[in-house]
């Protein structure tokens, strides 16, 4: 296994292709290491000070126990069928199952239907791949743009701040951050979650523009804007590594 340490999570990237995320926890209390899991996912929780190459050791140390026990909750991600022109395929499109198509055309385009997208492909083109991961990467930042924009009209004036910009894109690990510049990033991933668990990050995200640490204020701000925010947070804990992956292969070689 190889490991990836990015924000409070620890990737680790398994002999068969497969990806495990684990939930990395300090814990004031904790006199030694500990990994439970649960159908939230994988956490491992060690004492404060803890060198990550502890915890990396430890993790390789319960590898076989971690990887049976999520098989058996079904939270291991499984290598996905690449993106291949002319196969139809699907996807999670807003937490809906859409259906990918491909066609001809004069210049390159997306037809959108519910349930379905069609990727229009000018022939011959040798780019046809490069190509229709951009135009898929586009359409996903739009309709999360749609989203956000209803729902800043919203939340902005409740809480008097704003953000600078709104930034979209591929993020490893995280689902939004906000800078020190009062930008909002959010994670191109969650256009293929519901629009309520996109709606959770962005809430949380704005929550940060008026406290900016996880105190208990701010998650009481949280509820007060959003009182279903566990809801959402637990779904992405539980289903966040398949959207990331289902990302990655939709739209792998696009530019950051």
């Amino acid at each position: 296994m190889a490991q990836l340490f990015e924000g409070d999570w620890l990737e680790l990237a398994t002999a068969a292709g497969s990806t495990i995320r684990v939930l990395k926890a300090a814990h004031p209390r904790a006199r030694r290491l500990r990994l439970t899991v649960t159908p939230k996912g994988a956490r491992v929780s060690y004492p404060r000070g803890t060198h990550p190459g502890q915890i990396h050791a430890f993790l390789r140390s319960h590898a076989d126990w971690l990887e049976r026990k999520l098989e058996e909750l079904n939270l291991i991600v499984k290598p996905l069928p690449p993106l291949r022109v002319g196969h139809p395929a699907s996807f999670p499109l807003r937490g809906e199952t859409t259906e990918l198509d491909w066609a001809e055309g004069p210049y390159p385009r997306i037809e959108a239907q519910p349930g379905a997208v069609t990727l229009v492909i000018p022939r011959p083109n040798t780019r046809a791949l490069p190509v229709a991961r951009g135009l898929l990467a586009t359409y996903f930042e739009a309709q999360m743009r749609r989203d956000v924009s209803r729902w800043l009209a919203v939340y902005v004036p409740q809480l008097g701040l704003a953000p600078t910009a709104l930034r979209i894109r591929p993020m490893k690990s995280l689902w939004g951050s906000l800078d020190t510049r009062d930008r909002i990033n959010l994670d191109l991933a969650l256009a293929l979650a519901p629009s309520a668990a996109l709606r959770y990050v962005l809430v949380h995200e704005l929550c940060h523009l008026r406290v900016r640490s996880h105190a208990p204020r701010f998650w009481a701000l949280v509820g007060s804007l959003l009182p279903e925010w566990r809801e959402q947070r637990d779904w992405l804990r539980l289903n966040g590594a398949v959207l990331k992956a289902e990302l990655d292969r939709l739209i792998a070689d696009v530019a950051d």
